[in-house]
Order: C-alpha cells, then sequence, then structure tokens
C-alpha cells in the first residue's frame, strides 16, 4: 500500500509559478506510475498529467502542457509537478495519485490518492 502527502500549495499571482511535492510512504511507490489530478467545486477532477515509473516518459493535457512539468525520484519517493506560467483558470486543489499503467487518464483507474494541496492564481 502507498500513501501519499501533497505539499508546496499556496497562492500565486498569475504568470508566477509553484513547485507541489507528493511524498509517498511504503517500498512500492518506485513501482507505480503517478499522476497529478486538480479539481474545483462542482466538477469532476480533471487529469493534468502521469510520469512513468522510471520518470523517462510523461504525459500532459492540452492544457498545461508547456507550462507544467512532472518529474519525481524515486530514492527519495517523490513526485513533483512544476507549475508555470500560471493563471487563475489553474486555481484548484492538486492531488497526486498512483496507478500501474501510463496510459490512464481518468480518476477511477488510479488506486492510491493524496489528500490534496489548494492551489489559488490571482489575477
Amino acid at each position: 500500500q502507498v500513501q501519499l502527502v501533497e505539499s508546496g500549495g499556496g497562492l500565486v499571482q498569475a504568470g508566477g509559478s509553484l513547485r507541489l511535492s507528493c511524498a509517498a510512504s511504503g517500498r512500492a511507490f518506485s513501482t507505480y506510475d503517478m499522476g497529478w489530478f486538480r479539481q474545483v467545486p462542482g466538477k469532476e477532477r480533471e487529469f493534468v498529467g502521469v510520469i512513468s515509473i522510471s520518470g523517462s516518459l510523461t504525459f500532459y493535457a492540452d492544457s498545461v502542457k508547456g507550462r507544467f512539468t512532472i518529474s519525481r525520484d524515486n530514492a527519495k519517493n517523490t513526485v513533483y509537478l512544476q507549475m508555470n506560467s500560471l493563471k487563475p483558470e489553474d486555481t484548484a486543489v492538486y492531488y497526486c495519485a498512483g496507478t500501474r499503467g501510463y496510459s490512464r487518464i481518468t480518476a477511477r483507474e488510479y488506486d492510491y490518492w493524496g489528500q490534496g494541496t489548494q492551489v489559488t492564481v490571482s489575477s
């Protein structure tokens, strides 16, 4: 089993940057592809991006492509989401999640979830 804890959220002005971290407990972290999702009240959880087990492959939603970057450090059991050129529409609670299947982009396909961290982008 994997337990996930996100951190790094906060308030930032449009055009700014934030880096989110997701720390995992347990030895199984390096056997999971790791995704990031976000959610605003009243809407479904939205796929942001995913990184493969080795970190060599990444895939992003069109809405964040070119602005967000996912990386991971398996030695530290941590996955990161670097967010640049932030826009007010990026405001959401951001979640990291684990799955076994790099191509998975829907929330129901993920097995483990963190509690989320709030990102607010002011205009």
